[in-house]
Formats: C-alpha cells, structure tokens, sequence
C-alpha cells in the first residue's frame, strides 16, 4: 500500500484530493498486481513500484474528471464580447474508454517499471 504522504512528498503529487486517494491507490496497485502476475515487471529504482502506482492513480483520477466532465482541454473563451478559440481539427479528445484508460494506466507503469513478455 503506497500512502498518500509518499504521493504527496515523495511523488510530488498534488492533483489527487486526500478523500480520494484510498480508492484510486487500490485500483492502481490491483492493476500492478494484474501487470505482475502476466508480465515480468522490474525496476531499477528503490521505490519503483510505488512511483508506478502513484502515476497509475494519476492517470485514473485524471480519466474520472474527464469522464465527469470536469476536466479536458478548453476549447473556447469569452470574456464580455471578446471570444477566443483554443481548440482545432486536429485536438483529440482523452480517450476513457476502458481500452483508451488501460493504455493510460499502461504508459503510466512504464515511466517507472519495466515490463516484458516472457523472461528478460
């Protein structure tokens, strides 16, 4: 179990609120779990595995705001009657999809962990 002081001081974490840490910390750490128990995962740095399941509960945290609508890129402002756009053709949306989140969470891991098919 990671707490959220290593998130916070350690990490350098600060997007996830305290309240929610305990949930996306376990779904996290439970998908580690899967990677390890499929893959061979190792890692160079001393508290790796950690690091990986705070960018993974980053990445979960961030696919909920999006999802909830909270979050994602700004694609117009107006403030009176000036009105700039942001956005373009060419801008893509998070992906939330569960495979769109499984890449997410994928990528995150790798930042800190190496994961292999087979022995290394």
């Amino acid at each position: 179990m990671v707490a959220y002081e290593f998130y916070k001081s350690t990490y350098h974490g600060g997007s996830i609120p305290a309240e929610e840490w305990p949930a996306l910390e376990r779904e996290a750490a439970a998908q580690l779990a899967r990677y390890k128990r499929i893959y061979t995962v190792a890692t160079s740095e001393t508290r790796g595995e950690d690091m990986a399941v705070c960018a993974m509960a980053e990445a979960l945290y961030n696919a909920q705001l999006v999802a909830n609508g909270e979050g994602g890129a700004v694609q117009s402002a107006s403030i009176g009657s000036v009105s700039v756009g942001y956005g373009s053709a060419s801008v893509q949306a998070v992906d939330v999809t569960p495979a769109g989140v499984a890449r997410a969470l994928w990528e995150a891991a790798t930042l800190y962990l190496d994961i292999y098919r087979g022995v290394v």
